[in-house]
């Protein structure tokens, strides 16, 4: 039996790939091209909106930028008066050319530049300084505003983590920050967690707050903390996820390729996006202690969140057509006009999971007959597969059907595309739905 992974049910996605338009729109872009749903960012926006006001805390949401470099999604950052988390000076000069206010912007990131330092100042940016050396060129910038800063922490339960501050380099910090006085606003402090882990949040989180009393004795603001991202998206059920890490082996993939169960992307996650976040907030910070948002509102500290991927989930989708199928060894090699460099999962030797769907041509009926294949990338590299499982495919595949990997907008369809042997890069579509949902509208994002 073929290993199967299939994503949550989507509705308005079936309807949508059952409608034409994307073989009308691969026709008319020649090539690969990904589909933006950007209402679906709007209504994550305002669900993580109602997670914090339900605790009664008071936060800021900041949209993670790097999770797509879609143009679609900072204005409605701009729409909805909604943060943007920044790390560069192409995405700060972005986002201000859409509209977002440099005041709702944060900027992260190891060793800013000088050139990003400054223009986050002048703009009004917080900036989250990640070690003293760039505390010191904050300080020494010279520029008519006071800077707006956050310490960056070291946290404890990652001690390889290359981020942030230790205790000293704390100490040291808000030493250098108090001596300074007007000259510049420490707002508070700041961690970046890998993985999801809720309670580990809720705790680093709690020692924030104590962080935020601490620097108030020496005169500081410190009146906000920043918890970063890790809001898992939930992909797929439990029982498919269970299933597949129980089944899955070298022979599930072409050419025998194995893979480390830890390395995969949690693709079912029991407390996802907003719920997530509400899950954070309820959580003690201490074994016996009060809540994390007990905490804050007595404390009187914001938090301030940098979700990426969990506000575009379901948000878009990849689509790439068939270009040729070659049998191999009793299953098939499908290769598409893209390449992998558009599914990044492959530069973190794993792979993006959730099963792909085949839109067959209705030029070119077919009987069903269940056929399965990898699927390989156009360049001339033996490594290039956007998908070395087997996929179980109702036909097989011709030239001229496309192929769509759902629910990639979070990561997946961007973060390390490259135009390898001069192929563009796939365009992105945006798609509203202004009257009706089975009468789309379609634009190119820029």
């Amino acid at each position: 039996m073929a290993l199967t992974l299939p994503a949550h049910p989507d509705p308005l996605a079936d309807r949508l790939h059952g409608s034409g338009l994307l073989q009308e729109l691969a026709h008319g872009l020649g090539g690969p091209f990904h589909y933006l749903l950007p209402h679906r960012f709007d209504a994550h926006v305002a669900a993580f909106r109602a997670a914090l006001s339900d605790a009664g805390v008071e936060g800021r949401i900041y949209y993670a930028k790097k999770a797509n470099k879609a143009a679609v999604f900072v204005d409605r950052c701009a729409v909805h008066g909604c943060g943007v988390d920044v790390a560069s000076l192409g995405e700060l000069g972005d986002a201000l050319g859409h509209g977002v206010r440099g005041d709702d912007l944060a900027v992260t990131g190891p060793a800013k530049s000088d050139a990003l330092l400054r223009t986050a100042v002048l703009h009004g940016a917080l900036i989250a300084v990640d070690a003293l050396d760039e505390l010191d060129r904050v300080l020494a910038l010279g520029v008519p505003r006071p800077p707006r800063v956050l310490l960056r922490v070291h946290p404890p339960a990652q001690p390889g983590s290359r981020f942030g501050l230790g205790n000293e380099e704390l100490d040291e910090a808000m030493g250098a920050c108090a001596r300074a006085g007007d000259h510049v606003r420490m707002e508070g402090f700041s961690f970046h967690l890998s993985g999801y882990d809720v309670q580990q949040r809720a705790v680093l989180a709690g020692d924030l707050v104590d962080l935020c009393l601490k620097a108030r004795v020496l005169g500081l603001q410190a009146d906000r903390i920043g918890i970063g991202g890790g809001f898992a998206v939930d992909y797929v059920s439990a029982e498919a996820w269970a299933t597949f890490l129980a089944r899955q082996g070298p022979d599930d993939f072409h050419a025998g390729k194995t893979f480390t169960t830890g390395d995969f992307y949690p693709y079912h996650s029991p407390v996802a996006g907003a719920g997530a976040l509400r899950a954070v907030l309820a959580a003690r910070t201490t074994d016996a202690g009060p809540t994390l948002a007990q905490r804050l509102r007595q404390a009187g500290v914001m938090l301030l969140l940098e979700p990426g991927r969990a506000l575009l989930d379901r948000a878009g989708a990849s689509v790439f057509g068939v270009q040729g199928v070659k049998d191999r060894n009793g299953y098939g090699i499908v290769t598409v006009d893209g390449t992998s460099l558009s599914l990044s999962e492959q530069w973190f030797n794993s792979e993006y999971l959730p099963d792909p769907e085949l839109l067959p041509s209705p030029v070119r009926p077919r009987k069903p007959m269940p056929y399965r294949a990898c699927i390989a990338g156009a360049s001339c590299l033996d490594s290039d597969l956007l998908t070395w499982r087997k996929v179980a495919f109702p036909v097989r595949p011709q030239t001229g059907d496309l192929i769509v990997y759902p629910n990639t907008a979070g990561y997946q369809m961007d973060s390390n595309e490259s135009s390898f042997h001069e192929l563009p890069l796939p365009p992105k579509v945006v798609i509203d739905f202004p009257d009706a949902p089975d009468r789309p509208r379609w634009r190119l994002d820029r």
